[in-house]
């Protein structure tokens, strides 16, 4: 069984270990119990490149959370030009303490992936969707979902690492790991509107990626 912890995570965890082990270690030449705070900053950055297993037998007719986090915002756009006319376009906020993989909505082939830089705003502002530093895939679905998908990971105050193993050409299956943002962060789904789309999440609710319905085709039910 694969080992769940993120193959980017293991060079921060040994620095992480090593790093402690010596404050701790300090530490309790003063006194002893000054070094037990330390145990507790270590088990959280173990947890946090945290990467469980998910199930992918997924319905064609849904489209999954991308991330774990909460939804901090849904809007119907009357015109978007990454996606050439009406769009929804879904954003969660991923804490510390959110799993930070990110995965595929639905089965896909990636048609372009693009860096786009900028700042490091808190990712629950609104204005950090646009202004901050971030991965943009462009995602052609596959029956019945009408493309593209334009899919963000969006750097925050704290993260300043995006992981994205996505190239172009590459085909994924729906719900499978593409990429990772290192310390807090967010991730934004845009697709097209068409008749029959309903949205399954609402403002507030916590989602994990690849297993939370986020959106379905009435007429394919």
């Amino acid at each position: 069984m694969r080992f769940p912890i993120a193959p980017e995570g293991w060079r921060i965890i040994f620095i992480a270990t090593v790093v402690l082990a010596g404050a701790a270690w300090l530490l309790s030449w003063i006194t002893p119990w000054l070094a037990w705070p330390i145990l507790p900053i270590w088990l959280w950055v173990i947890s946090f490149f945290r990467d469980p297993e998910r199930p992918l037998n997924h319905r064609t007719d849904r489209l999954y959370s991308p991330a774990d986090g909460t939804i901090t915002a849904i809007d119907r756009l009357p015109h978007d030009q990454a996606v050439g006319g009406a769009a929804l376009r879904i954003r969660i906020f991923l804490s510390i303490f959110n799993v930070h993989i990110n995965r595929m909505p639905t089965a896909v082939q990636v048609q372009a992936v693009q860096h786009q830089p900028g700042q490091y705003l808190n990712a629950l502002r609104a204005e950090s969707s646009d202004q901050n530093e971030a991965m943009r895939l462009e995602l052609q679905p596959q029956h019945p979902w009408t493309g593209p998908i334009i899919l963000r990971q969006i750097a925050g105050a704290i993260a300043r690492t995006i992981v994205c193993h996505a190239q172009p050409g590459q085909s994924y299956a729906s719900g499978q790991r593409f990429g990772m943002i290192k310390f807090g962060s967010g991730t934004e789904l845009l697709i097209p509107d068409q008749p029959g789309l309903t949205v399954l999440v609402h403002v507030g609710q916590k989602v994990r990626g690849g297993l939370t319905e986020f959106v379905c085709l009435e007429k394919s039910l």
